[in-house]
């Protein structure tokens, strides 16, 4: 009886240890992934900024637009 109790005991401890050990490394994995989507935001941002630098809008504000023609 002991002895399956060690044995159980043993299992238990392997699979803590695995569980810790995957647990830390999706850890790792979402802390990189969130740089990753921060950076991206940040480039995202930036070509937001470029284009419309590049390409300004052809629509005019509306204190700009000629009134519809009237008939």
């Amino acid at each position: 009886m002991t002895n399956d109790l060690e044995a159980r005991l043993d299992e238990l401890e392997t699979r803590l240890a695995f569980q810790d050990d995957l647990i830390n490394t999706l850890s790792e994995q979402v802390a990189r992934q969130e740089m990753d989507i921060r950076e991206l935001w940040e480039a995202k941002r930036l070509l937001n900024k470029q284009l419309k630098e590049v390409s300004p809008s052809n629509i005019k504000p509306e204190d700009e637009e000629t009134p519809p023609p009237h008939y």
